[in-house]
C-alpha cells in the first residue's frame, strides 16, 4: 500500500446518492410492456453493472426466445433511461446519503483529488440535481468505456485523468462487481454496506458517522502498516 493518499474515487449509486430505486422502477416499466417477468429479488443482479449488460440480464428472463438485433437493444435501453431520468428529477440535495457531503466538504479541504467512476451515463445530471459537481476533479464518462465492472477500466481511468497512481487512491463501492473493480486496479477498496455483501472489501463501512475521512484514512494507513510490517518479517 502507498501512505500517501492523493485521490478518492466513488461509485455512485448506493455510495453517494440512493436512486437504485428509479432504476428499479424504470426497469420494471420496460420490463412489463415487454412481458417479462422481473421483480425486486431479479433486479439484485443488475447491481453495479452497465446499462446494456442489465438489458441483457432482463432479456435472457424473457418467457419465448425473441432476439434483438443491436438496434432494437439500443432502443430498449434508450426508452430505459428516458423512463429513468423523468424519475430522477425529484432528486434533491437532500438526497445526499448520510455523511457524503461532509466527506466531500473534507476531502477538498485536505486537497485530496476526487473522482467519480460510475456506470451510469447519467452521472453528471444526477452529481448537478444534489448540487455536489464542484467538488469532483473528474467524472469518468462510461460510453468511453471497453469493459464495465468487475474489470478495472473504469477505475485505472479515473486514476489516469486525475493524474495519480492506482496505490495512492481510495475506491469506495457498494456493489460486489465494484469491490472487484477497485481491487484489481490496485487500489485500496472501501465497501459501503453489509459486512457480509462487502466482505471482500479491505474496509467496510455504513453511511453516517463511519462514513468519515479521518476514519477512512486512520484505517487506511493501519492496514498499510500491517503490510508493511508483514513484508520485513
Amino acid at each position: 500500500m502507498n501512505n500517501a493518499i492523493k485521490a478518492f474515487i466513488f461509485d455512485l449509486d448506493g455510495v453517494i446518492v440512493d436512486s437504485a430505486e428509479y432504476h428499479y422502477l424504470a426497469w420494471a416499466q420496460l420490463a412489463e410492456e415487454l412481458g417479462i417477468p422481473f421483480d425486486r429479488s431479479y433486479n439484485e443482479r443488475l447491481k453495479g453493472v452497465s446499462r446494456m449488460e442489465s438489458l441483457a440480464l432482463i432479456l435472457d428472463n424473457a418467457r419465448d426466445c425473441k432476439t434483438y438485433t443491436t438496434s432494437e437493444k439500443m432502443k430498449l435501453a434508450d426508452r430505459k433511461n428516458e423512463n429513468y431520468k423523468q424519475l430522477i428529477q425529484r432528486i434533491t440535495p437532500e438526497d445526499l446519503l448520510p455523511g457524503i457531503a461532509k466527506l466531500l466538504q473534507d476531502l477538498r479541504t485536505a486537497d485530496i483529488r476526487i473522482g467519480l467512476a460510475s456506470a451510469s451515463h447519467n452521472a453528471p445530471l444526477i452529481v448537478d440535481l444534489l448540487q455536489v459537481t464542484s467538488y469532483f476533479d473528474v467524472i469518468v464518462d462510461p460510453g468511453t468505456l471497453k469493459k464495465g465492472k468487475p474489470d478495472p477500466e473504469i477505475f485505472l481511468t479515473a486514476a489516469s485523468l486525475l493524474g495519480v497512481t492506482p496505490d495512492s487512491c481510495i475506491g469506495i463501492e457498494d456493489a460486489e462487481a465494484g469491490i472487484q473493480a477497485i481491487q484489481r486496479a490496485g487500489m485500496f477498496a472501501v465497501g459501503v454496506g453489509d459486512p457480509v455483501s462487502m466482505q471482500a472489501a479491505d474496509m467496510v463501512i455504513s453511511h453516517g458517522n463511519e462514513m468519515n475521512y479521518a476514519h477512512i484514512v486512520e484505517y487506511y494507513r493501519t492496514m498499510s502498516k500491517k503490510s508493511s510490517d508483514k513484508r520485513e518479517t
